[in-house]
């Protein structure tokens, strides 16, 4: 059996381009990094996490986090409308990296893997930044923006994977499985 150790809806959604044969679960993990971890660094360790309570001989586990980081420092969730404003205004008019860490879990077996993808913003004023947090898009979303909803309309370019932005790096996972498939 195939296990989705995560709660985003989009996950499963991206995970279905692979196969509709999976179940999802999630465990209750402290997602406190440790201080000055690096982004790809982080999502490593928080897919490791993740992903390890449901390791089992028979089942193959992954596991995913995705973060938003611009000058090496990584942007969350935003706590609220004032700290959405605060990221947006950040990223405005500047590129930022999406990293999301998957990790594969079979037996004893594991592969942790990052993909990064460049995301380049328009330059953004107050007015667009307010419009896009009336959308209610950005608050449970790393670095306060959706790729794929109206925060699109922010986005000037990119750089790599699309779905690794949305927070499933889709053809790197299928790579991966297709390695573990065979390794078990």
């Amino acid at each position: 059996m195939l296990i989705l150790a995560s709660q985003s809806p989009r996950r499963r959604e991206l995970l279905k381009y692979i196969t509709e044969d999976f179940e999802v679960r999630s465990a209750d993990v402290d997602e406190a990094l440790p201080e000055g971890i690096s982004p790809s660094d982080a999502v490593l360790y928080l897919s490791k996490i993740k992903a390890e309570p449901f390791r089992s001989k028979n089942d193959i586990v992954i596991g995913a986090d995705t973060v938003v980081a611009i000058d090496g420092k990584i942007l969350g969730k935003p706590l609220d409308s004032a700290d959405s404003r605060r990221m947006l205004r950040l990223l405005s008019g500047r590129e930022h990296s999406v990293f999301t860490g998957v990790t594969i879990l079979k037996g004893d077996y594991t592969d942790s893997f990052f993909v990064e993808t460049r995301v380049k913003f328009f330059d953004l004023t107050d007015v667009e930044i307010d419009k896009y947090i009336k959308t209610g898009e950005p608050l449970d979303k790393a670095g306060a923006y959706g790729i794929q909803g109206y925060g699109s309309l922010l986005v000037e370019g990119i750089n790599g994977d699309y779905f690794n932005v949305v927070g499933l790096p889709v053809s790197a996972v299928n790579k991966h499985l297709s390695a573990i498939v065979n390794f078990g």
